[in-house]
């Protein structure tokens, strides 16, 4: 409900306002002092509140301020039998949506009241959503009890707390982007930008320039100034994913960036000036990469002031089974399912695989098993076929041939992507043009 608080000492007044916008949809609720429009605003949750100015117990623009400090998405509009400019000018720097005169309200009231909900919904909608993406990349939304990943979780909350440079390592899949959205939302920088790339997914050229922009001219096509994704994270973070793969060339840059916080754009010659937490990662061993002269070791020195490796999944094994519960139920609520129950058959295969993919590969074997659930549990012969194993009860289902359980794989998962070829292969994890293939393959 769209709810508004009228404080204002004039019985009769107050009363026609609150029948007016009551009429327009809005619960309206009333005060005729500043304590207990107070008390009011306190016990619920109002969104738009308009004050009377002069009121027995103290001011309405001074009233602003403490409505904004304690309530900072309430909107205030102030009312005034005689208006002035130094109290208008006073009211709109503590906080005033806006600040009208008695009189002057009639035709102006209900179109303003609906501009100051917009605002006031507005800023609580991205309050939560902020909300909701800080206890989204919390630590404690981080699954797995096993003491490796514990100690490594407690290295990465002190770090968190500081400016300094991190280098996560460990294998692909292991979560590393997931830490570093952690370790920003329990910084200082939290409240700006966290900004990521993948420095082996593009070219030299093209990396240089998503990182670090260009100036108009710089190059054919260059028809405007860009920022790059430094300028973008300028007081947040910016984490360099897989910087084991980026060119010795820019390596040079990023130093620079580490020693000067500076810059130069493509085509510039004068240095940007940024203020940017940087978080590395990578699987690679670069100090193995230094030998090969692949990697800068004074690059190294400073991204490895704090290094953070990430336990590989066969190192927790303990941690599967939450793991397999968490994502389970993700899954199950995405497919329009109820939360699955899983098999001690299927649990066992899955504590007794490899995982060279990590969480990330997890991650898919159980986003494919709950679209290929027919029941209420996961069953062993949703798995794939190197994970079934050989005590498995042979069913009606078991015994077909492989090409006959290959076929009903692929059919069931294009009926779950509702026919999208390119996110079947995804999950499938084959290319494109092999689905299609074997669509052709499996035609009657």
């Amino acid at each position: 409900m769209n709810r508004v608080l009228i404080i204002d000492d004039e019985d009769k007044l107050r009363q026609l306002m609150a029948k007016i916008i009551g009429l327009e949809g809005f619960e309206v609720f009333q005060a005729d002092d500043i304590k207990s429009g107070l008390k009011r605003l306190d016990l619920i949750d109002i969104d738009v509140v308009i004050c009377d100015v002069k009121l027995p117990d103290g001011s309405g623009v001074d009233t602003v301020k403490l409505i904004k400090d304690k309530h900072p998405y309430v909107e205030v509009i102030l009312l005034t039998a005689y208006g002035n400019i130094p109290d208008g000018v006073q009211a709109i720097k503590n906080g005033a949506f806006d600040y009208i005169t008695k009189g002057d309200d009639n035709n102006k009231i209900i179109p303003l009241l609906y501009k100051a909900y917009d605002k006031a919904s507005l800023a609580k909608k991205v309050n939560q959503l902020e909300n909701r993406l800080v206890k989204k990349y919390a630590f404690e939304k981080i699954v797995g009890k096993s003491k490796v990943l514990q100690r490594t979780i407690e290295l990465a909350k002190k770090v968190a707390r500081t400016d300094t440079t991190v280098l996560l390592t460990g294998e692909t899949g292991t979560g590393k982007e997931v830490f570093a959205q952690s370790i920003h939302q329990e910084s200082n920088r939290s409240k700006a930008s966290f900004v990521a790339i993948n420095c082996s997914a593009f070219s030299r050229e093209l990396l240089e320039n998503e990182l670090f922009g260009h100036r108009a001219g710089a190059f054919t096509g260059a028809n405007k100034d860009q920022k790059g994704l430094f300028e973008e994270a300028h007081k947040g973070t910016i984490f360099l994913d897989e910087i084991g793969e980026m060119a010795l060339e820019l390596q040079a840059k990023i130093l620079r960036v580490l020693e000067t916080g500076e810059f130069l754009k493509v085509g510039d010659s004068k240095p940007t000036k940024v203020d940017v937490r940087i978080i590395a990662a990578t699987n690679r061993n670069l100090e193995e990469e230094i030998a090969k002269e692949a990697f800068r070791s004074d690059l190294f020195y400073r991204l490895s002031v704090f290094a953070i490796y990430l336990p590989a999944l066969r190192e927790r094994k303990e941690d599967i089974k939450d793991l397999a519960l968490h994502y389970t139920q993700d899954f199950s609520l995405k497919a329009g399912k109820k939360p699955l129950y899983i098999t001690d058959e299927y649990l066992f295969a899955l504590q007794h695989n490899e995982w060279k993919g990590n969480i990330r590969e997890l991650k898919n074997v159980i986003e494919r098993s709950v679209i290929l659930s027919d029941g209420d549990t996961l069953e062993v012969g949703t798995l794939p076929l190197d994970m079934q194993g050989e005590g498995i009860k042979v069913t009606t289902a078991s015994a077909m041939s492989l090409s006959e359980m290959e076929r009903v794989h692929i059919h069931k998962v294009l009926q779950h992507t509702g026919g999208n070829k390119a996110e079947a292969a995804r999950l499938l994890e084959i290319g494109v043009a092999t689905l299609y293939r074997k669509i052709e393959e499996y035609k009657p």
